[in-house]
């Protein structure tokens, strides 16, 4: 029997990663076979996703080598960098030119790179609306990976830009949840006045991953953003009242405000924030949630994944 072309997916034990080596393994009819790549194959989760079919390959993306290894005999890769890991955007420009160059090596057939907007395009550094972080960006887990997309493009990568969008998760893992106020209100606080967000479960963008893959070379060279609604800040605290029990009310915070509060990079996301905000229209336009619904059909809307993460939630 003919072996299935093989995808090697870059953190495969994180969150895209591990969306898209799940949504290929639990599929009987998938076409593809799963190359995880983990700096870890011991732990827990490597070890179940060995479970369920995936071969687990050492590699480190800090480590070029180890990434051209873990891609020779691919079909296809799935290429994710790890900001939040170590908060440099020079790493992760680096981590990004060490999967294209292997890739490159391998002569894979197709990539996929998971990217963001570089939001100097939008907002030159002079501009003073937002300040200028580290130097040389205005948000710089975004300006990186849209710096990186140069790197794809000029290697003559037969690659994919997968924009991504604001998890979900976050209200779960990064303290973005409801918490009361002084007077005992559940109270949502986000820096996007009235404007929409385009918003996802982060398991869902490996699963609009592996509908890119299921057509070929169809988004070969093309941008294509991925969400499964465009929601205001009212709107998600509504959701979460279900999961709360009671009423969560959304207030805005000036982005200003936000680049205060002291927490690790929170310049970083404040400048985000208010660039999501001002360039709402354009963030919303690169994201199709009727696309992303054709590549991923069991994609969750948000009150599907609120009801799923009920317990999960922290309430303050």
């Amino acid at each position: 029997m003919q072996e299935k072309p093989v995808v090697a997916i870059a953190g495969a034990t994180g969150a895209q990663g591990g969306g898209l080596a799940r949504a290929i393994l639990s599929d009987p009819q998938s076409p593809f076979a799963v190359r995880a790549l983990t700096r870890n194959p011991a732990s827990a989760e490597a070890r179940a996703l060995a479970q369920l079919g995936a071969e687990v390959v050492a590699a480190d993306v800090d480590d070029p080598d180890s990434v051209a290894r873990a891609f020779i005999g691919a079909y296809a890769a799935y290429c994710v960098t790890f900001f939040w890991h170590h908060f440099s955007p020079e790493r992760e420009l680096a981590q990004a030119s060490a999967m294209a160059h292997a890739a490159k090596k391998a002569g894979l057939k197709h990539v996929i790179w998971s990217t963001l907007e570089d939001t100097r395009k939008f907002v030159p550094l002079e501009d003073g609306r937002m300040p200028t972080l580290m130097g040389r960006y205005k948000v710089p887990h975004f300006d990186s990976k849209g710096e990186a997309d140069a790197v794809f493009a000029g290697l003559g990568l037969p690659v994919t830009y997968l924009l991504t969008s604001f998890y979900w998760d976050n209200f779960i893992h990064f303290g973005s949840g409801p918490v009361r106020d002084a007077s005992g209100r559940l109270v949502l606080t986000l820096p996007m006045a009235d404007r929409k967000l385009p918003g996802i479960a982060a398991a869902d963008i490996g699963g609009c991953a592996y509908g890119i893959l299921k057509r070929g070379g169809e988004f070969v060279g093309a941008r294509v953003g991925v969400a499964s609604e465009h929601l205001t800040g009212a709107e998600m605290a509504a959701g979460l009242s279900e999961a709360a029990g009671e009423p969560v009310h959304y207030e805005p915070l000036p982005h200003a405000v936000f680049r205060q509060l002291g927490f690790p990079h929170a310049e970083d996301l404040g400048n985000m924030f208010q660039f999501n905000t001002e360039f709402s229209d354009e963030f919303c336009k690169a994201r199709d949630p009727q696309l992303s619904r054709e590549l991923h059909p069991g994609m969750l809307t948000f009150r599907q994944w609120v009801e799923a993460n009920r317990g999960r939630i922290p309430v303050q």
